[in-house]
Parts: structure tokens; C-alpha cells; sequence
């Protein structure tokens, strides 16, 4: 079965209500959104996620865009490191599954050093940060779930076999950004052949929404047209137990279509 649900739930204080909305209107997910910070505080997280389960809500975290595990500033990486760690702690009392982040950038070459040494330095980079953060979780005994991201940028850390690597080097999960695929490959590469990437996962966490991009990939989102939306569906196996958030600057009501669109097929 596919869910689908919003990127956003909104301040504290209408967290509760927000949810019974997002249940009336037939939506299974919500990914909160840590933009600039784990905004809601212990106190508060156990409410919530009991709140997300009476209404049959799966709940993922967004993690701060304020993340690069492979920035030269030592400080910048540790700060990184905290920031994804405090989201899973908050993450963990919210009964949520995953923590979505955006793992770095690749920086510049260092002299004699090709695109391809500065990718594999990258990499080596990012999977060690990871790998403390997976030791970390394991050491709090916490169930929750990371997840980096496929990004949208060519000039930015996550192709899909970048990310598809992290998994099998860490033992970590992933997020498949079906836009930002979109984006980063130009428009060349099909929904299908990025589903058939992920395709033998049992589960898949994904993002989805209408994308604007260039020859250096994604521009900025946009509202998710019913023709893309098909695309994707008619991609991916209705039965495929898959999370699709969305993105856009109308994430309620894209998911909704979505949703729409999804029990029509």
C-alpha cells in the first residue's frame, strides 16, 4: 500500500489538530519538518506521536538543511553530526520511522585531484560520519531509521547509486527524491528506471512533487501537475508498501490528488 502525506505539520500548539486533518482528508503520512531545528521538545514529542498513531499517521522527520558532513570546518561536521543525532532523539519519543537529511557537498579539488577523487573523497567522508551516527543510534538503543536523500543538484552529494552505496557500506536507510532525480539527471532519467534502483527494497521512503530544474539540476519546487503524478504511479507497483511525501508549496493538497489519482489506477 502506498501512503502519501505532506512535508509539514505545523508548530506545536496545532500539531494535534493538523493531524485530524490530515486523516479526514485520507492521508497516511507527514514528514515534520526540523528546517532551521528540532523544534519540538521532549515534553511535547510523546503527545504528538500518540496523537499520529490515533489517526493512522506515519511520521518522519526532515532533519535541518544546516547539515554537511564533508565540510572542511571540523566544527561544521560535528554541529552536522549533533543536529541529525538531536532529530532522532526527538524522532524516537515521536514514534517516527525515519530522519530524512541532505548528506553534504563535494567542495572543491585539491591540486592534482580529478572530480572522481574529489567524489570517492566525498564519499569515504560522508560514509564515516555515518557510520559514527549508526553507532551512536545503535548505542541508544533507538529504532528510528536515517535516511539520506537524493538530491536535485548536480554539483551536490547524492546520485541515487551515491546514496544506494551508503546503504550497503552502513547499514543505513534512504530517501528517493523522485524529483530531485529528475532534476539532477536534466530530465533523462525515467521514473521507472530510478524505481527499478530501489525496486527490490521491501520498504521505500520517497519524496515527490513538480520540480523546475536546468542543466545544473533542480531549481526550486513546484506544484505537482496530475501528469507527473501518473508518471510515478504507473512506475511503481500499487501494492508497494512506499511513503510518498510531498514537497511542493501546496504539500496537503498535492498529496490529496496524489492519493486521489493513486485509488483511481
Amino acid at each position: 500500500m502506498i501512503k502519501f502525506g505532506p512535508a509539514g505539520l505545523g508548530g506545536v500548539k496545532e500539531a494535534g489538530a493538523n493531524l485530524e486533518e490530515y486523516h479526514r482528508l485520507g492521508l497516511k503520512a507527514c514528514e515534520i519538518a526540523f528546517t532551521y531545528g528540532a523544534y519540538i521538545k521532549e515534553k511535547d514529542a510523546e503527545a504528538i506521536g500518540k496523537k499520529a498513531k490515533e489517526c493512522g499517521i506515519a511520521l518522519s522527520i526532515h532533519a535541518p538543511y544546516w547539515i554537511n558532513l564533508n565540510s572542511d570546518d571540523s566544527n561544521k561536521v560535528k554541529q552536522s553530526r549533533q543536529r541529525i543525532l538531536e532529530s532522532c532523539k526527538i524522532g524516537e519519543l515521536l514514534g517516527a520511522k525515519y530522519v530524512v537529511f541532505h548528506p553534504g557537498y563535494y567542495g572543491k579539488t585539491k591540486k592534482g585531484e580529478t572530480e572522481e577523487d574529489l567524489k570517492k573523497r566525498t564519499y569515504d567522508a560522508i560514509k564515516n560520519e555515518i557510520s559514527e551516527i549508526m553507532s551512536e543510534i545503535k548505542k541508544n538503543k533507538w529504532k528510528i531509521n536515517i535516511a539520506p536523500e537524493t538530491t536535485g543538484r548536480v554539483n551536490v552529494f547524492g546520485s541515487i547509486d551515491e546514496i544506494l552505496n551508503l546503504v550497503e557500506d552502513t547499514g543505513c536507510f534512504f530517501c528517493i527524491d523522485f524529483a530531485h532525480l529528475l532534476a539532477r539527471s536534466n530530465g533523462k532519467l525515467s521514473y521507472l528506471e530510478m524505481y527499478k534502483k530501489v525496486k527490490a527494497f521491501a520498504t521505500l521512503h520517497c519524496h515527490f512533487t513538480g520540480i523546475a530544474y536546468g542543466e545544473k539540476g533542480e531549481k526550486h519546487h513546484t506544484e505537482t501537475s496530475e501528469i507527473e503524478i501518473k508518471k510515478l504511479l504507473s512506475a511503481i507497483e500499487k501494492n508497494k508498501n512506499a511513503t510518498i511525501i510531498n514537497e511542493s508549496p501546496m504539500p496537503v493538497a498535492d498529496s490529496v490528488k496524489s492519493a486521489d489519482i493513486c485509488g483511481k489506477i
